[in-house]
């Protein structure tokens, strides 16, 4: 009987020595995991885009906006990524567009512009702006540049005339001599 005791505490030590060696090897893996999966550290933003409300002229729709360098370093060859939504069958394109002037120093702005036929697309959103040659993301922030101008409608003069003439001056057009049909 005392062997049978000692049989069953060694065997309860044995499960618990495992249990415990699997759960350390497990946190382990995770942790691992976790970190590997975790997005690398925000970078501070080293462009400010101000998207300016779009224009529509004649046919012709006019996406733009300005960029500014808020970094102390020098950037070249920048580009403005839009995605495009086409009203027909909703599908989304992305488009790189070149600032001008491509290069920045330190606070200098640049300014982008695409011109697109309004029957074509029903949308643009601003996606990333892209760097060098090999059109790395570059970490920015955005705002709200410029404002569409009001409309402007021409006045227009409209001359209104009677439907049916009237037989005397001064008559009302309908009466009870008279009846007309009022909508």
């Amino acid at each position: 009987m005392v062997l049978a005791g000692l049989a069953a505490l060694l065997v309860t030590a044995l499960i618990f020595g495992g249990y415990t060696l699997l759960r350390k090897r497990h946190a382990e893996d995770t942790s691992l995991q976790a970190a590997a999966s975790a997005p690398p550290p925000a970078q501070p933003p080293k462009a400010l885009v101000l998207v300016d409300e779009a224009t529509i002229e004649g046919g012709n729709t006019t996406i733009g906006g300005t960029v500014k360098n808020t970094s102390r370093e020098k950037l070249q060859q920048l580009s403005v990524e839009l995605e495009l939504r086409r009203r027909k069958d909703a599908v989304t394109e992305t488009r790189l567009i070149s600032l001008s002037p491509a290069n920045l120093e330190p606070e200098q702005e640049g300014r982008y512009s695409l011109q697109l036929r309004v029957q074509d697309y029903s949308s643009a959103k601003l996606v990333g702006i892209r760097v060098g040659t090999s059109q790395v993301p570059l970490p920015y922030t955005s705002a709200l540049g410029q404002k569409r101008p009001l409309e402007r409608l021409e006045p227009k003069t409209v001359v209104v005339g009677s439907g049916k003439p009237s037989g005397k001056k001064g008559e009302f057009l309908n009466s009870p001599e008279n009846p007309a049909r009022v909508p």
